[in-house]
């Protein structure tokens, strides 16, 4: 069965003495007499692209984003991704591995699984100013690697994390319980691990140590939608990406989703885009 194509941290980084893998490079080096053009492809680790200025297209699980100064890009491992980056574009682009960002540190590690959910800023002049500043800390530390520079990259990533966060929380601080969105954060990073194996609330409502009606309750907080419907997203999302990223056959792509009956997949989907998978298929290919 064809699939998407996937880079691997360790393939692309040569870097064995860092735990987890890090990689952070200033744009100018490597564009500076070419374009960057990467096919439609994702990774197993985390790609963070920063422009301070830029021009070109950037297509993330299937939504298009043009390429703009001030902006900031946050990939998860697993999504989908196509980029066309030209000449002249400034900034960074970061990667490293779920194990490098202090795995172990609930609250740390919190602030990395928060920023992902996002893919896409746009950021204040001042706030885009202070991330330069971090990331341009954490490129030195990476390039003398004196001692404790990874501690010191890390720190400077948190810089980085939590002023993304003021961006898209700011004005919502004093309306979001910190406990309701951690739990939302942890169901997040559930469903991008066993939404094609798990696909009841109640499953994820047990992972969480909560009850289905409490998890209903936060997501319908939050965000207005049922757990029910997030878990729907996030099938639909997968069933896209391999319809647009293959030319695999249509039971092909049902039997990778966990669905046995290809027509029960068809009727879903339909069901949810509007369209039936080659009709997708052919509309946005």
């Amino acid at each position: 069965m064809e699939k998407i194509p996937v880079r691997h941290i360790g393939n692309v980084l040569k870097e064995p003495e860092l735990s987890g893998k890090f990689s952070i490079r200033a744009l100018d080096v490597f564009l500076h007499t070419q374009d960057m053009v990467q096919e439609l492809h994702r990774h197993d680790f985390y790609y963070v692209l920063v422009l301070k200025k830029g021009t070109g297209t950037h297509l993330i699980d299937f939504t298009s984003y043009l390429i703009a100064a001030n902006t900031v890009f946050i990939m998860r491992p697993g999504q989908v991704h196509q980029l066309e980056l030209n000449t002249g574009s400034e900034g960074y682009l970061l990667q490293f591995g779920s194990d490098f960002y202090y795995p172990n540190e609930a609250i740390t590690n919190r602030l990395l699984r928060k920023a992902s959910i996002i893919n896409h800023y746009k950021v204040g002049k001042d706030s885009f100013g202070k991330i330069m500043t971090a990331l341009a800390f954490a490129l030195q530390e990476f390039t003398d690697k004196q001692a404790n520079y990874m501690d010191a990259i890390k720190s400077n990533l948190t810089i980085f994390f939590i002023e993304l966060l003021r961006q898209e929380h700011n004005a919502d601080s004093h309306k979001e319980n910190n406990y309701v969105q951690e739990q939302l954060d942890a169901l997040y990073a559930l469903l991008e691990k066993h939404a094609l194996e798990h696909r009841q609330v109640s499953d994820y409502a047990e992972m969480l140590n909560l009850s289905a009606y409490q998890l209903n309750a936060i997501t319908k907080k939050l965000l207005g939608k049922t757990t029910s419907e997030l878990i729907n997203e996030y099938i639909i999302l997968e069933a896209k990406r391999y319809l647009l990223a293959t030319a695999n056959q249509v039971s092909q792509v049902a039997d990778h989703l966990g669905y046995e009956d290809a027509s029960y997949f068809i009727r879903f989907f339909k069901k949810h885009t509007g369209f039936s998978p080659e009709t997708f298929r052919q509309h946005f290919k």
